[in-house]
C-alpha cells in the first residue's frame, strides 16, 4: 500500500499537487465560463463510486502477498465507466479518482458515449515475473466482477499493464461470466478481439493535434523542433510519425535520460521502450541529458509523453518551449500552468492530445459489439476525423471566449456533462 503523506513538512517547502486538486481546479475553471446548475458542478467534483478490494497472489516461491486495487468510477451520465488499469506502486485512491475525472471530460470532448473510470493495484510490476502478473491480473478481474461489464464499466492497459494483460482480465471475466466477453475490456491484442492501431493510438493523435496547433499557430511544421520526454508507448509514435510530417525532433528520453542532437534524430532508428526497453541512453547520439534538462530545451514543441507532475511550479519558468503538448496524464500543475499563461506558452491538455486512445478503445468496443473487425486504414482514417472534429471545437471556444486551450477543452467537455445531468436529471 502507499504509504501517508508526511505529517510535518515546512511551510516553505512545496508540495505536490495530487491528480484530484489539479481535476477539481480544471473543473471549476471551466465551470466559470458557463452557466451551469451549481448542484450539477458539486455533484461532479465527487465520484460516484470507489472500489477498494484486497487482491491476494500467489508468488512463485508459494508465498502469498495481498495487494490493494481501486477502481474509481466517475460519471457515468453519457455512458459506460471508461478508464485504464494502472500497476504502480504510487497508485492511490485520490490519484484514481482524479483520473477518472480526467476521463470524463475526455469522453465528453470527444463526444463518444462513455463516462470516466480508472483503477489500478498498488505494485510495482518490475518485481513481478509473468507468471505472477498474470494470476494479479485474473484475481483483479474476478475482485472488479460485480463493478464492470461491457456495458457497464470497460477498463483498458495503463502504466505497467499491457494488451497480453487485457487478454488475461477478459479472459477471466468472461469464463466466471460462462461466455466471451471481449467488449469488457479494450487495448486487447487483435487475435482476439482487439483493435488493429489501439497500441500508437494516443501517440498518434498526440502528433495529429501537436501538428493542427503548429498550423493554428501560423509556423512551419519544417522549421518546427520538438523535444518528447518519454519514447514509450505514447512519446515514440507521437515523435515518429510528427519526423514523418515534417518537423525536426531533437530530444527523446526514457527513464535513465535523454538523447539530443540539434540537427534532429532518426526517431525510427531509435529503438521504443517496448522494441529495447532503457535503450534510448544507449543510442549514438551527440549529447546525452537528464530528463528534467529535456524539460528546459529551447525548443519550439515541448511533449511531456513519460509521468504526471514534471512540468512543476519549480521549472515553469525555466520551459524554453513556445507550444507544450502533453502526451501524459497531468503532466502540468496547476501552479505551472497558472505560469505558462503568464508568459504566453500555449499548452495543449491531455484530454484532447492524448485522446486517441480512448477513441480507438471507442473503435474496439463497437467491433466487439458488431462482431467485426475494422482495418488499420479506416481506424486511422476514423481517428483522424475525429480529432479533427474535436481540435475544431477547442479552437472555436478559444476565439469565441478568448480562453486558453486547456480552459476551451474543459468547457467544451463540461457543457456536453452538464447537459447530459440536466436532461436527466437527479433520481430523487
Amino acid at each position: 500500500m502507499a504509504s501517508a503523506a508526511p505529517t510535518s513538512e515546512p511551510d516553505d517547502e512545496p508540495t505536490e499537487e495530487t491528480a484530484l486538486e489539479t481535476a477539481r481546479r480544471q473543473l471549476d475553471r471551466a465551470a466559470a465560463h458557463l452557466d451551469v446548475d451549481p448542484g450539477i458542478i458539486e455533484r461532479l467534483h465527487h465520484p460516484n463510486q470507489v472500489h477498494r478490494v484486497s487482491v491476494p497472489l500467489e508468488r512463485d516461491d508459494g508465498s502469498t502477498a495481498v495487494y490493494t486495487g481501486y477502481r474509481a468510477q466517475h460519471d457515468s451520465v453519457r455512458g459506460p465507466y471508461k478508464g485504464g488499469l494502472r500497476f504502480h506502486p504510487d497508485v492511490t485512491e485520490d490519484e484514481c479518482i482524479g483520473l477518472s475525472m480526467w476521463m470524463t471530460w475526455k469522453c465528453a470532448l470527444m463526444d463518444i458515449p462513455f463516462g470516466g473510470g480508472k483503477g489500478g493495484i498498488v505494485v510495482n510490476p518490475k518485481d513481478l515475473s509473468v507468471d505472477e502478473k498474470e494470476r494479479l491480473t485474473r484475481r483483479f478481474a474476478e475482485e472488479l466482477r460485480p463493478f464492470i461489464g461491457p456495458t457497464k464499466d470497460i477498463p483498458a492497459p495503463d502504466m505497467g499493464t499491457d494488451s497480453q494483460a487485457m487478454a488475461w482480465f477478459m479472459d477471466a471475466y468472461s469464463m466466471q461470466e460462462g461466455e466471451t466477453q471481449a467488449g469488457v475490456v479494450t487495448g486487447k491484442p487483435p487475435v482476439v478481439g482487439g483493435s488493429k492501431g489501439r497500441d500508437t493510438a494516443p501517440g498518434r493523435s498526440v502528433a495529429i493535434i501537436a501538428r493542427e496547433a503548429i498550423e493554428h499557430l501560423g509556423w512551419d511544421l519544417e522549421d518546427t523542433t520538438v523535444a518528447v520526454q518519454g519514447f514509450g508507448s505514447v512519446g515514440a509514435p507521437a515523435a515518429r510519425l510528427l519526423d514523418d510530417y515534417g518537423a525536426t525532433v531533437v530530444a527523446v528520453s526514457d527513464v535513465n535520460g535523454a538523447i539530443y542532437d540539434p540537427d534532429g534524430l532518426d526517431t525510427h532508428d531509435v529503438p521504443t521502450h517496448e522494441e529495447e526497453p532503457e535503450a534510448v541512453m544507449k543510442y549514438d547520439a551527440p549529447q546525452k541529458l537528464s530528463n528534467e534538462e529535456l524539460l528546459e530545451l529551447d525548443v519550439d514543441v515541448l511533449i511531456p509523453a513519460a509521468i504526471g507532475n514534471v512540468l512543476t511550479e519549480e521549472n515553469a519558468d525555466d520551459v524554453k518551449a513556445d507550444l507544450i503538448v502533453e502526451g501524459a496524464n497531468g503532466p502540468t500543475t496547476s501552479a505551472a500552468d497558472a505560469t505558462f499563461e503568464e508568459r504566453g506558452i500555449h499548452v495543449v491538455p491531455d484530454i484532447l492530445a492524448n485522446a486517441g486512445g480512448v477513441t480507438v478503445s471507442y473503435f474496439e468496443w463497437l467491433q466487439d459489439l458488431n462482431h467485426r473487425s475494422w482495418s488499420l486504414e479506416r481506424v486511422h482514417d476514423e481517428l483522424e476525423s475525429e480529432m479533427l472534429d474535436a481540435w475544431a471545437a477547442v479552437c472555436e471556444e478559444v476565439e469565441s471566449r478568448d480562453v486558453t486551450w486547456r480552459d476551451a477543452a474543459y468547457i467544451v467537455a463540461l457543457e456536453r456533462v452538464a447537459a447530459a445531468h440536466e436532461h436527466r436529471g437527479l433520481w430523487p
